[in-house]
């Protein structure tokens, strides 16, 4: 039996640089048990929890981040990012984890006291590990990743009994002016 923290390389490599990171790398981001549940789900939407692989927390508050499994042939690393908001929000964060690293390296809190020099240290670390692992940040796309796979997922939560957060997420649509293709 393998030790490995995921199936998925890329988040291996990750789990590695945070487990010998002195302090969080992104503000609230932290990997955690992989495949463990997300708050959304219930007992009531089995296809909802067999379609989406939790991995990080997002925030100190406890959203998170998650895989959305659309398609039983794509590689997992090459999966949309789910983003489960602890106050409601949901919406595709990023089209796959790649993007979704290079998202975290983007966001510089300017609130950052300077006595958090491990904080700024382990953030400069994650960047240049990002860079030297991964390469710099790649071309933007032509599609956001909510243009890209928002009302498909939304379509799809519908599908699996989860109206409410399907509503959501066409609201964040709408809100974003993306219209159904």
């Amino acid at each position: 039996m393998s030790d490995a923290y995921s199936p998925i390389p890329e988040l291996n490599l990750l789990k590695g640089f945070q487990d010998r990171s002195a302090d969080f790398f992104s503000p609230g981001f932290e990997l955690r048990e992989y495949g463990k549940g997300v708050a959304w789900s219930d007992d009531e939407a089995p296809e909802f929890d067999a379609r989406i692989i939790s991995f990080a927390r997002a925030t100190v508050s406890g959203s998170s981040y998650a895989l959305w499994r659309y398609d039983d042939d794509a590689d997992l690393s090459a999966l949309p990012v789910i983003f489960f908001g602890d106050e409601g929000d949901l919406y595709v964060a990023a089209h796959d984890l790649r993007d979704l690293f290079h998202e975290l390296a983007q966001d510089d809190p300017d609130d950052i006291a300077p006595d958090r020099r491990s904080y700024i240290e382990t953030r400069r670390a994650y960047k240049v590990w990002l860079e030297s692992t991964f390469g710099p940040v790649p071309p933007e796309r032509e599609r956001g990743p909510m243009a890209e796979y928002g009302w498909r997922f939304a379509d799809w939560l519908t599908a699996v009994g989860m109206e409410d957060a399907a509503e959501i997420v066409v609201d964040n649509l709408e809100a974003m002016g993306i219209d159904r293709p």
